[in-house]
């Protein structure tokens, strides 16, 4: 091992994804066929978008290479800070957090042949995001302009040398944040800060009213728009130097300069991350052996606020251990923040949304938003059901034999999980309808009618969540992101759509049949009237049927569960 090359470091990786290829577990081929097919619906989009769009620039001469040109730059430039995040986060696991790594610094085994080998797989799954959405690109911008073998071959060597110096600077951030922090505790930093920087940017750029744009008042001043897309662009970044290179060999070129700028920085950045690593790769590693304290286990708060509920002594312990669980993973409840965000774009959509431009059709139109509304508001909570409540059983982990074990009834064990996901994302799926539909000035017996549906529809997502992860359960996952993804969360989702479009058809025809009788002031027929409250009844049913019958197929399952 001492004699093998840094590659031979690698073999594991590729060892253990084909024994996981080979095995096939239950559900790999459909997430394989669903989630393949919508990256390649994904690629095709995006390459026939950009296929397009060169296409078009082809006809402006200088103008269209001068946009070409600034677009490369600028494509570029998005990916550089992503990647350098991605680097720094990634780096954690790679470095510091990984399983194997207790073996690897045991072994006798050169600390800049361990670097590399590490690195490798930093710079691999920080950008393996990054490159598939560039290869469809650049494709399409080569086959638009007809480019020849040196366009696709420098461009790949431009990617591989243009990944390299973000990630290589992360790691070196990573290594002096660790030396400073313990690893796990920089991870929990850099997971809180991410989360605060998308939720900024999404409510930036939503406050900002980017559909302001249509209007032909407010577009700038031609050579101020310009002025304005030139400006972040500037020479001493990696990514100006990417762009230019690449732009270069699209036009038949090579530009040695921006080129050799490229990769002997990519090259002069590893160097420079091996000599700190071989320098202080060892104190931080050690700190990163530091358990995670749980301070939130410490709050009697909970305690006091969890003896007033009323509720049984078991159903309130494992209340408490629930939240206390969920309080103490911070890549659980910081995801919180990112969801509050969405909700608040989602309601300041319907604030700012103008229907009174069309006034002989607003009426009509705030009634169809209003069970467009409702159906969005149920895929927002499935969404949510499937990332924190679906998981809610395969989260106990190892540690599930305690349960099992315990003078506990799966019963009350799983309707606790249940009744823990159910209050908040009711309350959530409450406010989104009642609001949102306030915001639309839609009917008041529409208002009525989706405060009703979503509260049945509540009962019956959150508890089809509950009882397909009881079924499908995965203990051995490293998180629970994994579980949400495996074949049971497709599952669930594929059921939950079926189950929305469902309810969305047997309460849209009773109520235009209502609305349309009301609008002619009109009695509605008694034939009428029995059909409307035969689709009520429908949809109470279904919605009380799917609830019941997962949550007991989930409570017989794991009592059968050796």
């Amino acid at each position: 091992m001492t004699s093998q090359p840094f590659p031979y470091l690698l073999l594991p990786t590729f060892w253990a994804a084909r024994n996981r290829a080979r095995r096939r577990e239950p559900g790999d081929s459909a997430r394989l066929m669903l989630f393949g097919s919508i990256g390649l619906g994904v690629g095709a989009a995006i390459f026939a978008a950009v296929f397009w769009l060169t296409w078009q620039l082809d006809y402006y001469e200088e103008l269209g290479d001068y946009l070409l040109r600034l677009g490369l730059s600028w494509l570029f430039l998005t990916f550089l800070s992503f990647l350098a995040f991605s680097g720094i986060v990634t780096a954690l696991s790679t470095f510091f957090l990984s399983e194997d790594l207790r073996l690897l610094v045991a072994a006798p085994v050169a600390p800049p042949r361990l670097f590399y080998s590490r690195f490798a797989r930093t710079v691999g799954q920080s950008s393996w995001m990054v490159a598939t959405f560039l290869a469809p690109v650049l494709l399409a911008v080569g086959l638009a302009r007809c480019a020849g073998p040196l366009f696709y071959a420098t461009a790949l060597l431009a990617l591989a040398a243009f990944v390299v110096i973000p990630v290589a600077l992360g790691s070196v951030v990573t290594l002096a944040l660790v030396n400073v922090f313990p690893a796990r505790r920089a991870r929990d930093v850099l997971m809180l800060m991410g989360l605060l920087f998308a939720v900024s940017l999404v409510l930036m750029l939503r406050f900002l009213r980017p559909e302001r744009l249509l209007n032909v008042e407010s577009l700038p001043d031609l050579t101020a728009f310009f002025a304005t897309l030139q400006s972040p662009v500037t020479p001493l970044l990696p990514s100006f130097w990417a762009g230019e290179t690449v732009f270069a060999a699209l036009r038949g070129g090579v530009d040695w300069v921006h080129a050799g700028a490229l990769v002997t920085t990519a090259l002069a950045f590893a160097v420079m991350a091996r000599a700190a690593f071989v320098r202080y790769y060892f104190s931080g590693w050690s700190k990163a052996q530091e358990a995670r304290k749980a301070r939130f286990t410490r709050m009697r708060g909970l305690d006091v606020l969890a003896r007033r509920l009323p509720i049984r002594p078991l159903g309130r312990s494992l209340l408490l251990k629930d939240v206390k669980v969920f309080l103490r993973d911070t890549t659980q409840w910081s995801q919180l923040l990112l969801l509050v965000a969405l909700v608040l774009v989602y309601l300041y959509n319907f604030r700012v949304l103008d229907l009174e431009r069309i006034p002989y059709m607003g009426a009509m139109v705030k009634n169809v938003y209003a069970f467009v509304n409702l159906a969005m508001a149920a895929f927002v909570l499935s969404a949510v059901a499937v990332r924190f409540v679906f998981p809610a059983v395969s989260a106990e982990g190892p540690a599930f034999w305690i349960i099992r074990s315990a003078p506990v009834p799966m019963r009350s064990f799983l309707w606790s999980k249940f009744w823990t996901g159910l209050v908040p994302i009711l309350l959530m799926a409450e406010a989104l309808t009642v609001v949102s539909n306030r915001f639309l000035g839609a009917d008041p017996f529409l208002r009525v009618l989706g405060a009703v549906a979503i509260f049945f529809m509540s009962f019956a997502l959150v508890g089809l969540a509950t009882g397909m992860g009881a079924q499908h359960p995965r203990f051995n996952a490293e998180n629970t992101t994994q579980v949400a993804g495996s074949y049971g969360g497709i599952a669930f989702m594929v059921l939950a759509v079926l189950y929305i479009l469902v309810m969305i058809a047997l309460l849209a025809w009773p109520s235009s049949l209502y609305l349309w009788h009301r609008f002619r002031e009109l009695p509605v027929p008694a034939r009428s009237q029995a059909w409307m409250a035969l689709c009520g009844l429908a949809a109470i049913a279904l919605s009380v049927g799917t609830f019941w019958a997962s949550m007991q197929k989930g409570i017989r399952s794991l009592e059968d569960m050796g």
